[in-house]
């Protein structure tokens, strides 16, 4: 390979290109009512622009996601309703399914799934209640827009090692709050080991935090 040639996946520095999920498209019937509907999730409005009268987009974008949908006229030939098992990530499923039906929106009871793996499709092997312990990727509700596409609900609070993001998010300042006391738990168990106070513990926060919420190997 001479010098100027890349490697598939690579930049010229070296570096993974990235490959972002940025849009989902979902077939609907009535445009205006979808808007509705996502309206009233509190959902980011991005856009609603129409070309004529066989083209109008509308996207919408959940809160906290880099990921948007798109739907409107004359963007998918997908029959409505047909997308199913669109997955939102949350930190605390009880109080997200809450806000979710507190603002009018049909969702099922938390439950997990009888694998314990991953969910079965539709509606099989659902057991009523969260995991165990409400461990990370094993709690789950669903609900579906008016045209009977299909969301689901997962609850992850820290992510399983090499799940590695590019940029470190807190879902609120709940979530943030407790990420620091987990962070200052460590930390003090880490100056115990070591002995010593330790002069820099705002960085050994910062690294323990960062570590964490992208399943990396924790500082000790």
């Amino acid at each position: 390979m001479s010098h100027t040639e890349m490697a598939p996946g690579e930049t010229r520095e070296g570096q993974a290109l990235d490959f972002k999920l940025e849009v989902v498209v979902l077939p609907v019937t009535d445009v205006d009512r979808a808007k509705r509907f996502y309206t009233s999730l509190g959902w980011r409005q991005d856009a609603d622009f129409a070309t004529s009268d066989e083209l109008r987009v509308v996207q919408f974008t959940p809160p906290g996601s880099e990921a948007s949908i798109i739907f409107g006229q004359g963007v998918t030939s997908a029959t409505p309703g047909s997308v199913e098992d669109l997955q939102l990530t949350v930190f605390d499923i009880d109080k997200a399914r809450d806000e979710l039906v507190a603002r009018g929106v049909d969702v099922t009871e938390v439950f997990h799934d009888a694998g314990g793996v991953f969910h079965h499709a539709g509606t099989e092997a659902r057991v009523a209640g969260p995991a165990q312990d409400h461990a990370d990727y094993g709690s789950w509700a669903s609900f579906r827009d008016p045209d009977g596409n299909g969301w689901l609900l997962q609850e992850i609070q820290v992510r399983l090692p090499g799940r590695v993001s590019a940029t470190t998010r807190y879902d609120d300042a709940q979530d943030l709050a407790k990420a620091l006391r987990r962070a200052a738990a460590a930390h003090g168990q880490h100056e115990a080991r070591t002995g010593q106070e330790d002069p820099d513990w705002p960085g050994w926060y910062a690294e323990y935090m960062v570590r964490e919420r992208a399943g990396e190997e924790l500082p000790t």
